[in-house]
């Protein structure tokens, strides 16, 4: 994968996919019409984009990913403990809950997680 960065107009057009793939391209340029307000040109324009970074193909007239939602948002996550907390993902925890409180659930759910991976 080239690059997993994405900008804002990006984002919102790969979401576009991500929930209506596979999709021939000629509804995409319809849902983009609708949706973004984009012309087809604009459309082809940002789907020759994401495709180039390898998240996306467009195959036989039909766009599809090549990378899930989640595996670019674990990605996207891992990038950003790495750039803003030197990959430390208990200084970012501390960061975050130092003004956001935890709830029981939150805790119970990050303690299966931490069990989960503590069996890997």
């Amino acid at each position: 994968m080239s690059e997993y960065k994405l900008g804002e107009v990006e984002m919102r057009f790969a979401n576009l996919i991500w929930e209506n793939e596979p999709i021939p391209s000629g509804e995409l340029v319809k849902l983009c019409e609708k949706e973004l307000n984009w012309k087809k040109s604009t459309t082809y324009t940002i789907l020759r984009r994401v495709c180039d970074r390898e998240l996306f193909q467009n195959e036989n007239g039909t766009v599809a990913s090549l990378v899930s939602r989640e595996e670019f948002e674990a990605v996207q996550s891992r990038q950003f403990v790495d750039e803003s907390f030197g990959g430390s993902l208990p200084k970012f925890l501390t960061a975050f809950t130092s003004r956001n409180k935890l709830s029981e659930e939150e805790i119970r759910e990050m303690e299966e997680i931490i069990e989960k991976n503590r069996a890997r």
